[in-house]
């Protein structure tokens, strides 16, 4: 079936699955992805809206997830963002794929984002356009056309390294298939569990996402970790490649002062003078 306008049939899914289809309220004029994920906020300030937009979309969202979470450091925050923001686009497009066959085109100059929203208030698509729904085009809705700058922009201004972040991408994708198939084995739809399942085993041969960890039925256990164990009481994540937190690196113990030196003897036994 082909796409309807609103994109209905995520609904049942859940918020984390629902895409909006229209253009924002004109009272709620929201940036683009597009605009979002610059490497570069090209010196605009940091805080401060213009028209209600944030000059840096991507900067005000890392710094909100800091504040949630209490994080130590700036780069657990983006880490986390980051598989928030990825997890959004692959259960839109995941779901597309299974339920109806297509995808939309995820066009960043279409998609607006607000960084200060949670699902399903943070994204808006201006408009549906169908597209096939095999792999290899949500591979490029999803990974060509959001991930990939995404991470560049990551990685440049929060110092994340690729791996964590293409671990952090395919960790989204594994979680988004296992509530699709959670939920269409729940309601009898074993054919959609299926395409799921196949679906996500081809977008995790993609070279972008190739060996960033294995799948096991809908169980994935990655070879990065996302960071989130630096949290206060943060914990390992269920697919982490670590079992438990590991500990903080102890600080180089330093050398004991050196024993002054003793007086020899002149010989055994002898008293000393």
């Amino acid at each position: 079936m082909d796409l309807d306008p609103g994109l209905a049939a995520l609904r049942p899914l859940g918020g984390f699955f629902v895409l909006r289809v229209s253009r924002p309220l004109a009272h709620r004029p929201l940036p683009t992805l597009a605009h979002a994920c610059r490497q570069d906020p090209e010196g605009a300030p940091a805080d401060g809206p213009t028209h209600g937009i944030p000059h840096d979309p991507l900067g005000f969202r890392v710094r909100k997830v800091a504040a949630a979470l209490r994080a130590p450091e700036t780069r657990i925050a983006a880490s986390v963002a980051h598989q928030g923001l990825a997890a959004r686009l692959w259960s839109v497009a995941l779901g597309c794929a299974v339920l109806y066959g297509r995808v939309p085109d995820l066009d960043p100059g279409l998609l607006h984002w607000d960084p200060d929203a949670a699902a399903p208030d943070d994204l808006w698509l201006a408009e549906a356009r169908p597209r096939p729904g095999e792999a290899a085009t949500v591979a490029e809705v999803v990974l060509d056309t959001h991930l990939a700058p995404l991470t560049a922009a990551l990685r440049a201004r929060y110092r994340l390294a690729t791996g964590l972040l293409w671990g952090n991408a395919a960790s989204a994708l594994a979680g988004a298939a296992r509530e699709l198939d959670r939920w269409a084995r729940g309601n009898g739809r074993t054919d959609d569990a299926a395409r799921a399942r196949s679906l996500t085993t081809g977008l995790l041969a993609h070279p972008l996402l190739a060996g960033t960890g294995t799948l096991t039925g809908t169980a994935f256990r990655r070879r990065s970790c996302c960071l989130y164990y630096r949290v206060p009481g943060g914990g390992v994540c269920g697919d982490c490649c670590f079992s438990r937190p590991p500990r903080p690196a102890r600080p180089p113990r330093s050398s004991p002062p050196p024993l002054p030196p003793r007086l020899p003897r002149s010989s055994p036994g002898a008293p000393s003078e």
